[in-house]
């Protein structure tokens, strides 16, 4: 069971809580965990990923045990921690302003 916390703004959107959980197989990689957020919550489609390229949107970034995994490929292996629910993946809405 994957633990993913969502911001304010996409919680609203898909009606749910502060954290959802999602069974995801193995191998638990970000491409797998949000194909499943996506699955569940349609009206999340796309404003995490690209629907076209499945590359993460520019302002938004996925944290697990205080490290920002943003950038690591999406079918890396997540850490074990999130990977067996013991930690949540967190997904971060930048902020930006001028």
């Amino acid at each position: 069971m994957i633990r993913i916390i969502l911001p304010p703004l996409l919680r609203t959107l898909a009606h749910a809580g502060y954290e959802v959980t999602l069974d995801v197989d193995a191998p638990v990689t970000q491409r797998s965990v949000l194909d499943a957020l996506e699955t569940r919550y349609p009206m999340l489609r796309g404003t995490l990923r690209d629907p076209a390229t499945q590359r993460r949107r520019p302002r938004v970034r996925f944290f697990a045990r205080a490290e920002d995994l943003s950038y690591e490929p999406a079918d890396a292996p997540l850490p074990e921690a999130v990977a067996y629910g013991r930690e949540p993946l967190l997904v971060v809405a930048a902020i930006s302003g001028g």
